[in-house]
């Protein structure tokens, strides 16, 4: 039974990233729907949901297969959401908040709290998710397993952060319950900026040499996905970069006239 408490609050997005096998969507939407969790997304994915494989995995929980959303980019996949977990078999230097599955869950429920959206990111079966992907995140989740044998498929790594999340929710009080003073942006706010930035550098050569650019960038998201900026943080930020180089447009415009 899902707790009042679970009902009303946002819950997490599970976000699959290039999922291979039709089965693996299949359970990964059982494991959902067993803790309460009905958002799936999909990103590339290269099999269908709607399967018949899949369907016979999910074994009822036909409800997350039909109402999952699918997205060509990653970027759009977490447009809506203020905060995202990559989970990662390994701690990433780039991402500076790194978490168990526990952990995850009690920032997680507390985000929730706050009635702001969150995605946790799972990766293709066989390579897990990129750098470009984590790099849009804001911390990471691994599983501690045994060190000499530290196989899980992904339907079980989803239902382990669905069930921290579960038990994290089956201790919170309807009193507990409270609205954020700020509203947070968006991943999908954070990403426009990241253009916005992006453009701005490329217009002033900050990226100098072709080959480091994407490592660059990715240093770039990775900073600023770490911090929960507010909407209004982050238009300030915008309006900031616009007025940096407001002056040098002005004197360009002007060049080409005299010219």
């Amino acid at each position: 039974m899902i707790t009042s408490c679970m009902t009303t609050m946002p819950k997490p997005v599970i976000i699959l990233i290039e999922t291979q096998m039709a089965r693996n969507i299949g359970t990964t939407a059982r494991a959902m729907l067993n803790f309460g969790l009905t958002r799936l997304r999909l990103v590339r994915p290269l099999a269908d949901p709607l399967s018949k494989d899949a369907r016979a995995l999910a074994a009822g929980a036909d409800e997350v297969l039909e109402q999952a959303e699918i997205f060509e980019k990653t970027e759009d996949a977490l447009s809506d959401l203020h905060y995202t977990y990559a989970t990662t078999a390994r701690p990433r230097d780039m991402v500076g908040v790194h978490m168990t599955p526990r952990q995850a869950a009690e920032v997680m429920l507390q985000h929730t709290i706050e009635n702001t959206h969150v995605g946790v990111l799972f990766g293709p079966e066989r390579a897990g998710l990129n750098n470009e992907d984590v790099a849009l995140c804001t911390g990471t989740i691994s599983v501690p397993l045994n060190p000499h044998f530290s196989s899980l498929n992904l339907a079980q790594a989803v239902l382990l952060v669905a069930y921290e999340t579960y038990q994290a929710a089956q201790t919170l009080s309807p009193l507990h319950l409270k609205q954020g003073e700020s509203e947070l942006a968006t991943k999908g706010e954070l990403i426009d900026f990241f253009d916005h930035l992006e453009s701005e550098l490329d217009q002033a050569g900050y990226f100098r040499t072709a080959h480091k650019r994407p490592k660059m960038v990715r240093s770039i998201h990775t900073m600023f996905s770490r911090i929960p900026f507010t909407a209004q943080e982050v238009r300030t930020l915008r309006g900031i970069i616009s007025d940096l180089v407001k002056p040098k447009r002005i004197v360009s415009r002007q060049s080409k006239r005299q010219e």
